[in-house]
This record gives structure tokens, C-alpha cells and sequence, in this order.
């Protein structure tokens, strides 16, 4: 067991004090609700003061949003209780539609936005002229809370979010050392490497939504930009180690790999485990990084000649060094870029450039994202007729209940777990406010005694909430506690009325947790068919003849998804596992991108032979996607993709014209050769990747168009 940190202990105390401070001050105001502000600030508090900020300033204005709308739907509708259920549940389903679309911190808006409006609006459909004071009472009750939660996580003692983003930074170049250490050593399959996989992809997936609030804690424009770019090339990794396992495969299986090429991979596996720099002098000079360089210099030198790469063993090493110089560039780039955040100083020049960096795109499952919306919508729905055809007077609390457990848990691929873990504390939050409200509260007199009397539980209950493992539970126990307890200005506790109000939450939740688990049977297995169908989908476009409108964020779409898909794909030591097949397909897709760029800089009939080879890929893919499941690729492929190498590594070696073109210099006439030759260079670097990824078992047989020209 592991006890509660300092931290823990630091970040509980300053919660409770800040719960404390809005409960007196909503007792002082004479709020009707106070409790609500010490809720609130149970809610709102993170052990990072970025973090505080930004959920503080976004739930203000998801509950100005939800009041506001409950005060313009409530009056309308009110008379016509079964409109006015689904009028609310399309509102909920509505705004969280919008929360599921947005990854940043900004989602929460659009979250509270979404169940504040059920929550103010149902208790009052029975007496409707109190909707304005309701919600303009909750409103101030909430944003006290909040601002009680800002100002002492501001003040005392503020934790920032940039050492914790160094922290998880640290934990991904940990595991990003082992894989690509394994990688290089040939080990491309087991569980250890698979879970590595989905460790890495669930770090870089969940950088995303720290780095929006960073913003908030006062971090230098600067440094927001350098972590945004540390993502980009953490995100990178993955594919372009695993791009580069397989020539390292079919070397190994040629039985041809150069002298020296093993000392160079064991050189970088080694320089992956070095010690991280704490500065970026400790790992530069003028000339850059001197380990770096020295792998690149030795990439140089292994390099073929004009006449090796026009045979298969040639064409698959230069694949290998240059994917193997990718890889050096972006652990560089991400070594600097860690460095640079962690001192807040220094320059940085991009080691890894490309022309497909800089897409935006992201990749959202529209129909997954509707059916999790149409889950709470459903709910509210019969939940309201259950409720109103009853007659239940508390029945609220439970459409209310209901609607937040289906919204918080919606974007889940099994959301009726977390929905039970959320009945089950609610439960105990009954129990233990049941305990104060009836044998505490009653021995206590004044502020100062019932400060005490909360301390001990509250303070230990909130060392646990800054632990993923507990967050959930610990900050909905807090939470529920201080709203059923019910705290007034004067003592009044009634137990047939604490036992209704707080049953009609209790049976709401459990509700939730039933028409969650009858309406979303499936799981994360669903979530990755359909992606590996969308990635298919998306790899026979990039093959496709069809115009493009934007390659760079095509190419961002699906490796976002990608990197979706990665954490749903459970650890497996197969070699054929759906996460290494996956990153095939990614690769497939770039390489189609790339040919398709290249085809218009060569001439005579190598641009033929490529339109044969992604016609042959496209109608390959679609296949697949048409039939939801993976089809072995068809030999004639495998024949089309072999003629076009044929035909290229013949253009390749080719001796170049005696005389310049008319009308040229010998100068120009050479940089034309020079880039003539960087072209195909290039086009069969996207050829060898390409057979590579559709034929690994072909790997080490040579195509037969290179082997009749050798003959």
C-alpha cells in the first residue's frame, strides 16, 4: 500500500480549508443552499493550480449556460410535462454531443452546460414561478464555491502543471527506450512490447488534454509551443520505429546486412538509455548533438551505391538508414524539446522536418459519438415518464442523478462500470451523511465545532482524490456527502425526508447503471472495428486517384486514430497482433501519399507502373473495408508491386545523358540529375515500405523482376 504523499496531504488540507471558507461565506450570505458551494469546491479543486483554474472558469460558464436555459425552456413547457422531458433530454444529449467533440479542458463547459439545465430545471416544474430564483441562487452558490477553490489553490502554496507534464514526459522516453531498444534488437512481438505500445499511446493521448490547461498556469507562450511540439514528435515515434523493424526483418532474413550495421544499431539502442539532459548545453554544442551526429555520420557511411540500390538487398538497407535517420532526428528533437521545457530557456531548431508535419485534423467515430449520446437522451426520456406517471414528488433527484451519470461516463467505450462505481459511492455518501446529519450535527453549536467535526473525514477522504486510481469515487463520496448532509443556518433534519430526497438519487443512479448496461451491451471491441474499417477506408483514399484537399491532415487523421485504436487492442505476443498490423496500414497509406507526389517528377513509364500499384492497393482496401475484415492481399499485387520496382531500379541505375538537355547548362543539367535520381531514390523507398507492410512473410524473397534483372 502506498500512503498519501506530502502533495496529497498539502492539496487535501487546502480543500477542505477552501470548502470551509465558501461554506461560511454562503452561510454569512444567507444562500439557500449552501452546501452547494462546499460541493463545489470538491469539483472543482485539482492539486495543480492550472488545472484549478480552468475547470473553475469553465464550470461558471457551463453553469451560467444550463441556468440560462432553464430559465427560458422551464415557462413554456412546464404544462406539458412529457414535452418538456424530451426538450430537456435533447438539450443534455445536444451539449454533450459538443463535449465529446472537444479533447481540451474546454469540454467541461459544454458537459455541465448540458446536466446543469436538468438539475435546476426539474425540481422546479412543480412551482415553475421559482425558476429564475433557483437558478440565479445556484448560480452564486456555485460560483462562490468556485472562487473559493481559485483563490486558496492560487495562494497557498500553488503547485504548477509544467514539472508534472516533465514527470509523464519522463515516463513515455522510459518506455519509448525499452521499445525502441527491442526494436532494434529484432523483437517486434510479445506482451511486454505490446503493452508498451498501449502505454506509450495512452501517455501521448492524454497529453493532449493537460497541455490545453497549461495555458492557465501561467505558462510562457513559449513553452506551450514546445510542448505542443514535444507531443507531435512523441506521437511520431511509434510509427517510425515500427516502420523501421521491418527492412531490419527482411535484412536479418537476406541474410545481407552490411559490416557494421549491428555496432550502429547497438550504439543507438544505447544512446536511447542515456541519462536525459537537464539542459540543453549538457547535450549540445555549436555543432549540435554530438552523439547524434556521430549515429548520422555512420548512417552515411553505410549507405549503397547508385548500382546496390537497384537490387532488393541494396534498396531495402537504404530503407533501413533512413528510417533509422528519421528515428535519430525525432529523439533528438524530443530529447532537446524536454530539456527546453524543463529549464525554460534556450533555442531550438528542429532536427526532423517533413512536409506532412503540421495537419490539425483529428479523427472523431460521429456514429460511436451519437449512439453515446443517445444513451442519456433515452434515459431522461423514460426516466421522466417513470417520474411523472408515479406521481414520485422527489422523482427529480432521480432524473437529475440519472442524467449526470449517463453524461460524465458517455464518451467511455464501457461506460456502466464507472455508472456503478458512481451508484456505489453515492450509496455511501448516504450512509455517512446520514451518520453526521443525525448523531453529529446535533451535538454541534457553532462554525468553529462543525469545522472540527468535518476535518478528520474530509481531509482523509481528499487525500485520495488527487490518485487516478480513487479519484472518481473519493471526490464523489466528498461531493454527495456535503449535499445530502444539507447544511443550513439552522438544524433541521427530518428522517422520512432525507430518506425520500436522497432515495430518489440513489434509484436514479441505479437506473442509469441498468439502461447503460441494456442500451450499451458492447465494448471496446466495437470501438476498434470500426476504426481499423475507417482506417481502411481512409488508406484506399490516400492509394486512390481521387484529389486530395489536404494531405498533412489526412495524414494527422489517421495517426490521431491510430493512436486511438492502440489503448483498445489488449497486450498479445502475436505477431500478427491488430496493433502491428495497424501501424502497417499507416504506413501503407504514407507511402501511397508519397508515390503519389513522386509519380509526377519521373517520366517514360515508371509513373504507369506506380498508378498500377495504387489502384491495385486502393481496390485492396476497399475490399477489406467493404467486408469488415482483414483479406489476405492478393499475389497480383504483390506482382504489380514488383514489376514497378523492377521498372524503377532500372531507371535507377541508368547512366545518366553525356550531354545536357539543349538550351541547358551542365550545371543545371547536373542538379536535374541530381534530383531525377533523389525522386526515384524516394520512389523506392515508398515501394520497399509498401511491400514490406502488405507481404512481410515476403520479406526475404527478392522481386522477381529484380532478381530477372540480376540474373
Amino acid at each position: 500500500m502506498t500512503y498519501p504523499t506530502v502533495r496529497d496531504w498539502l492539496f487535501s488540507v487546502k480543500t477542505f480549508a477552501a470548502a470551509m471558507l465558501a461554506l461560511y461565506l454562503a452561510l454569512y450570505f444567507e444562500l439557500p443552499r449552501p452546501y452547494w458551494a462546499m460541493a463545489t469546491v470538491y469539483i472543482v479543486s485539482n492539486p495543480f493550480v492550472g488545472a484549478t483554474r480552468s475547470k473553475a472558469l469553465y464550470r461558471a460558464l457551463g453553469t451560467a449556460l444550463g441556468a440560462f436555459a432553464a430559465i427560458v425552456l422551464v415557462p413554456p413547457f412546464v404544462e406539458m410535462p412529457y414535452v418538456f422531458s424530451v426538450i430537456v433530454a435533447l438539450w443534455t444529449g445536444t451539449l454533450l454531443f459538443f463535449a465529446i467533440s472537444d479533447r481540451t479542458a474546454r469540454s467541461y463547459v459544454f458537459m455541465l452546460a448540458g446536466y446543469t439545465m436538468p438539475l435546476i430545471a426539474l425540481p422546479t416544474v412543480t412551482d415553475p414561478t421559482t425558476i429564475f430564483d433557483v437558478a440565479i441562487t445556484r448560480t452564486e452558490e456555485i460560483t462562490l464555491g468556485i472562487v473559493c477553490a481559485s483563490v486558496v489553490g492560487s495562494v497557498i502554496l500553488p503547485s504548477r502543471l509544467a514539472p508534472t507534464l516533465i514527470e509523464r514526459a519522463d515516463t513515455w522516453f522510459r518506455d519509448a527506450a525499452f521499445y525502441g531498444r527491442e526494436t532494434l534488437s529484432g523483437h517486434l512481438a510479445g506482451t511486454a512490447i505490446s503493452a508498451c505500445r498501449q502505454r506509450l499511446a495512452i501517455t501521448v493521448n492524454g497529453l493532449e488534454f493537460l497541455l490545453s490547461q497549461l495555458s492557465y498556469d501561467h505558462t510562457h507562450p513559449e513553452i506551450l509551443a514546445r510542448a505542443e511540439s514535444l507531443r507531435g514528435r512523441m506521437q511520431l515515434f511509434l510509427p517510425m520505429m515500427s516502420a523501421l523493424a521491418d527492412p531490419l526483418v527482411a535484412l536479418l532474413r537476406l541474410n545481407s546486412r552490411p559490416e557494421g550495421l549491428d555496432a550502429l544499431l547497438a550504439d543507438a539502442a544505447k544512446w536511447f538509455d542515456s541519462p536525459l539532459p537537464m539542459r540543453v548545453s549538457e547535450m549540445q554544442d555549436e555543432a549540435g548533438d554530438p552523439a547524434a551526429e556521430a549515429l548520422r555520420a555512420r548512417v552515411a557511411a553505410l549507405q549503397p551505391s547508385r548500382e546496390a540500390l537497384g537490387r532488393w538487398e541494396g534498396a531495402v538497407l537504404s530503407n533501413a538508414l533512413w528510417r533509422l535517420g528519421q528515428v535519430i532526428d525525432v529523439w533528438q528533437d524530443c530529447r532537446t524539446l524536454r530539456a527546453l521545457i524543463a529549464c525554460e530557456e534556450g533555442t531550438w531548431l528542429p532536427r526532423y522536418r517533413h512536409w506532412r508535419l503540421g495537419g490539425t485534423e483529428r479523427f472523431f467515430d460521429r456514429g460511436m459519438m451519437l449512439i453515446s449520446c443517445l444513451v442519456p437522451v433515452s434515459a431522461i426520456v423514460v426516466a421522466s415518464a417513470l417520474w411523472i406517471s408515479s406521481g414520485w414528488h422527489d422523482g427529480a433527484g432521480a432524473v437529475s442523478l440519472a442524467a449526470v451519470a449517463c453524461s460524465f461516463f458517455a464518451a467511455l467505450d464501457e461506460p456502466a462500470p464507472m455508472v456503478f462505481r458512481f451508484f456505489a459511492a453515492t450509496c455511501a455518501s448516504v450512509v455517512f451523511a446520514g451518520l453526521y446529519l443525525f448523531v453529529v450535527l446535533p451535538h454541534v453549536h457553532d462554525f468553529e465545532l462543525l469545522v472540527i467535526m468535518f476535518a478528520g473525514p474530509f481531509i482523509l477522504i481528499g487525500t485520495l482524490i488527487p490518485r487516478p486510481a480513487f479519484n472518481m469515487v473519493t471526490m464523489l463520496v466528498a461531493v454527495n456527502t456535503a449535499t445530502f448532509i444539507s447544511i443550513q443556518s439552522a438544524y433541521e433534519a427530518d428522517f422520512l425526508v432525507f430518506l425520500n430526497s436522497n432515495l430518489a438519487g440513489v434509484a436514479g443512479l441505479l437506473f442509469a447503471f441498468l439502461w447503460t448496461r441494456a442500451t450499451r451491451p458492447f465494448g471496446a471491441e466495437l470501438a476498434a472495428r470500426r476504426l481499423l474499417r475507417s482506417s481502411w477506408y481512409d488508406v484506399a483514399m490516400s492509394a486512390s486517384s481521387a484529389p486530395l484537399d489536404n494531405q498533412r491532415n489526412l495524414a494527422s487523421r489517421m495517426l490521431d486514430r491510430l493512436m486511438q485504436l492502440l489503448p483498445r487492442l489488449g497486450a498479445s505476443d502475436e505477431h500478427r497482433h491488430p496493433s502491428i498490423e495497424s501501424f502497417r496500414d499507416l504506413r501503407i497509406a504514407l507511402n501511397a501519399l508519397d508515390l503519389r507526389r513522386s509519380r509526377r517528377r519521373l517520366s517514360g513509364e515508371v509513373p504507369d507502373a506506380i498508378d498500377r500499384v495504387l489502384a491495385g492497393v486502393s481496390a485492396y482496401y476497399q475490399r477489406c473495408a467493404s467486408a469488415s475484415t482483414r483479406e489476405p492481399a492478393p499475389q497480383a499485387l504483390l506482382d504489380t508491386i514488383d514489376d514497378a520496382f523492377g521498372r524503377i531500379a532500372s531507371h535507377n541505375v541508368a547512366p545518366s545523358p553525356a550531354t545536357p538537355a539543349p538550351g541547358s547548362t551542365a550545371a543545371g543539367e547536373a542538379r536535374r540529375a541530381h534530383a531525377s535520381q533523389r525522386w526515384l531514390r524516394d520512389t523506392l523507398h515508398a515501394l520497399v515500405g509498401m511491400r514490406l507492410s502488405l507481404f512481410p512473410n515476403n520479406a526475404g524473397q527478392a522481386p522477381h523482376s529484380a532478381t530477372e534483372a540480376k540474373a
